[in-house]
């Protein structure tokens, strides 16, 4: 089977799991199960890492590793807010890989990622706004500015997300943090674009 049958085949299931969990009100506890588990797959990279002082920066990943579950939890029991994150973040990263590799240019931080550009970016961040403003008019036929903001900010973090994980891969030497998501790699590989955005969503929407 190709990779890229398998990505496809590994997409459907997500979205599978995610409409069941959906359906019997269980998305903070998927949210939870994800966010566990992309820092496991952080940790173990760390203690695999032949680079052994590695290991003691793990004593400074699991305090925002704590908050990260945190929010999870707290913004899982908001599925309106969710499914806008969802969507918002996989339209920036459509976009963003989409248009990068249509227009090309230069390079944004090749040292650490040697396919994302400028271009890419750019793009990724006007996809993700607009998404995130269809979603308010389809659900009340009303332009709301608020969610032009949201989309801006929700998809510029998740691209920086992005880099941020692709840049600890450089560190740990390693090409995917698992092997969990045939075509994929690990739900780190996958999920990457939130590790930002939960956080600061969750303090934005506190009180």
């Amino acid at each position: 089977m190709s990779n890229t049958m398998k990505r496809i085949l590994t997409s459907a299931a997500m979205v599978a799991i995610a409409g069941a969990a959906a359906y019997f009100g269980l998305i903070r506890w998927l949210a939870v199960a994800v966010a566990i588990g992309m820092g496991i797959e952080v940790i173990k990279c760390i203690i695999q890492s032949k680079k052994k002082k590695l290991i003691f920066h793990t004593s400074y990943f699991i305090p925002y590793y704590l908050i990260f579950i945190a929010s999870a939890y707290f913004i899982g029991a908001k599925p309106w807010i969710m499914l806008l994150l969802f969507i918002t973040i996989a339209a920036a990263d459509i976009g963003a890989w989409f248009f990068g590799s249509l227009i090309g240019g230069d390079k944004m931080w090749p040292s650490i990622s040697a396919g994302k550009t400028w271009s890419g970016q750019i793009a990724g961040i006007l996809c993700g706004t607009l998404t995130a403003v269809m979603y308010g008019l389809l659900g009340t036929d009303v332009f709301l500015a608020s969610l032009m903001w949201i989309g801006l900010g929700v998809s510029l973090l998740s691209q920086y997300g992005d880099l941020a994980a692709s840049a600890i891969k450089r560190k740990l030497g390693v090409k995917d943090y698992g092997n969990y998501l045939p075509g994929h790699g690990g739900l780190m590989d996958r999920f990457d674009g939130w590790i930002f955005v939960l956080p600061i969503v969750w303090l934005a929407t506190m009180g």
